[in-house]
Order: structure tokens, then sequence, then C-alpha cells
């Protein structure tokens, strides 16, 4: 899957576990978006997190 290019995000594995402690395996994903960003002084089309998004990490171009 993709990855944040600002911050470095991607999907993290571990375990669900239950009230009796039964283990699953299971992955949280960060909520990326594909956003035209300024990369070296040109627009490139990349995926971001949203959260860089809305923390004014990164501009939209």
């Amino acid at each position: 899957m993709a990855k944040d290019v600002i911050t470095g995000r991607k999907t993290v594995f571990g375990n669900k576990r239950s009230k009796a402690l039964n283990s699953k395996r299971r992955a949280w994903k960060p909520n990326l978006q594909k956003a035209r960003i300024l990369v070296d002084g040109k627009p490139k089309r990349v995926w971001v997190s949203a959260r860089a998004l809305k923390s004014g990490k990164v501009t939209r171009v």
C-alpha cells in the first residue's frame, strides 16, 4: 500500500485483543489522500496523510 511522503506514515500491524485475551491479527491504516503538492519546486501528485494536510505541513497546489 501507499506511504505518506511527508511524515512516512504507513500501515501498522498488530493484534486485536478481545476481553478474553484472544488475539487476532489486524492492520491500522492511515488516512491517505492523493494530493498535488510542491515537491522540489514542481507540482507532483503523491500520497499525503489527512493529518499532514490538516496541520498545514503541506499545502495543495
